[in-house]
């Protein structure tokens, strides 16, 4: 007896006549799904190739069917065999918005409150969860290839998909109502500084301003909050790292894509379940230092690392680039200073604040806007005066109203300050002009 005949049986003739056609597709998902879990050796599966994966399960679940004489359309099979390997070797319910390119981020609250941000903006999308445990289940397939594990005594995991996308979970006890997953997607194509200024992320002189300073070896750091493009920023800023040049990147997860020759990328390691193996940012700066490199990119600093990075770039390693989460250009530098003081005791303020001013010539301050378009709100360059880091905005965002459509009105000023690196600037042979530096306002507009 097939299948459909089994499902008939429990039901009148009225019933099965009113019966919507997913029904049937979810009993059949279910019925197959179980088959493969009985009767394949799944794990075995999961190793193949994507192509050779999707192609064995597709013969297996088609076999079965022909066996049990079930009929349905082209249409309504593609569907099963798409659900079937999804939830099998797949996310599951994630994999549509994971192919949608235009989603940025991904976040599951629970079996019914799935988020998207695109464009900037947050909805709630129609993708569901069956339950918690289907939402577990897929944390355990997203961990599992990358050596991670979460449980009761390890609740919190942050991973990497196979495209780079970075994923962080949580289930209780820390996650109070049930597990969650954030997913941070990876473009398949990295933005560039061009791509920015059709974002009006930032102008076409800020944009020259940044490729001279980088070029001419200055000493970098991105500040923002979560979610304003920092990362975004960090790649696109590497791009105008002169060709020929060693590039050591060190990440917490790999995230950085730097189209060209010549660079090395070091990624830290969490502790195993014994707690042994981890390998922190911090001793990935102290060796990159032995590898001959002649730029040093930090994907965040946000502990002890900060001294050794600062450090590199007091000792003849120019040029290097890192970001900080904070809220203000002097927000960074309060932050830099306090991550030095609180893992190294025996240095006082008096001593790190003249060191974190020669080391970092230049802050550049990014922003999440409440409309969800992201912004550089100000270049700054930081100089010590009177035992002072002091911080001169070279550039900034002034933001001037609102519109009927929520959209942030405003304008890039170049506030009229030549900064001391300027004659650098002149040195490594990019000469901006004369007035490059004079006051100047660039009104914002946004189409729609």
């Amino acid at each position: 007896m097939s299948i459909f005949r089994k499902l008939s049986s429990r039901l009148d003739e009225q019933q099965v006549e009113e019966q919507k056609p997913l029904d049937y597709i979810d009993y059949l998902f279910n019925h197959y799904k179980g088959r493969l879990l009985k009767e394949t050796n799944l794990d075995q599966l999961i190793k193949l190739p994507n192509y050779q994966k999707r192609r064995a399960i597709e013969k297996l679940i088609t076999e079965m069917m022909d066996q049990e004489k079930v009929i349905i359309t082209q249409m309504d099979k593609t569907r099963l065999l798409d659900m079937i390997l999804d939830d099998s070797v797949g996310f599951g319910p994630l994999e549509p918005l994971l192919h949608d390119d235009d989603i940025t981020e991904i976040m599951v609250n629970g079996p019914n409150e799935v988020y998207i941000e695109r464009q900037g903006q947050i909805t709630l999308s129609e993708i569901n969860f069956k339950n918690d445990e289907h939402i577990r289940n897929i944390i355990d397939r997203i961990v599992a290839p990358i050596g991670r594990r979460i449980d009761e005594s390890s609740p919190l995991v942050d991973g990497r998909l196979e495209d780079g996308s970075r994923v962080n979970a949580a289930i209780p006890p820390i996650a109070l109502h049930g597990p969650v997953i954030t997913i941070r997607k990876f473009k398949k194509d990295p933005y560039t500084i061009d791509h920015l200024m059709g974002f009006r992320t930032l102008t076409s002189k800020m944009s020259d301003f940044i490729e001279a300073a980088v070029g001419s070896k200055m000493n970098i750091i991105i500040s923002g909050g979560t979610g304003s493009g920092k990362t975004t920023l960090l790649n696109v800023v590497s791009a105008a790292i002169p060709i020929g040049e060693r590039i050591i990147t060190i990440e917490d997860m790999a995230e950085l894509r730097l189209n060209r020759k010549n660079v090395v990328s070091l990624e830290a390691r969490p502790a195993n379940m014994e707690g042994a193996g981890e390998i922190t940012i911090r001793q990935l700066v102290k060796n990159a230092l032995r590898m001959r490199p002649d730029r040093i990119i930090v994907g965040e600093v946000r502990g002890g690392e900060a001294l050794d990075m600062l450090q590199a770039m007091n000792t003849g390693h120019e040029g290097s680039l890192t970001t900080i989460h904070a809220n203000s250009a002097q927000d960074a530098m309060s932050r830099l200073e306090a991550m030095i003081l609180m893992n190294n005791a025996s240095m006082t303020a008096e001593v790190v604040r003249p060191f974190i001013s020669s080391a970092i010539q230049l802050v550049i301050q990014t922003l999440r806007l409440s409309d969800g378009t992201r912004k550089v709100v100000s270049i700054a360059e930081a100089v010590s005066e009177n035992g002072e880091i002091q911080l001169h905005d070279i550039f900034r965002f002034r933001r001037l109203s609102t519109d009927t459509n929520g959209r942030i009105r405003g304008s890039f000023v170049t506030t009229g300050y030549v900064p001391r690196c300027a004659e650098k600037l002149s040195v490594f042979g990019y000469e901006l002009g004369e007035d490059f530096f004079a006051p100047a306002e660039e009104a914002v507009t946004h189409d729609g």
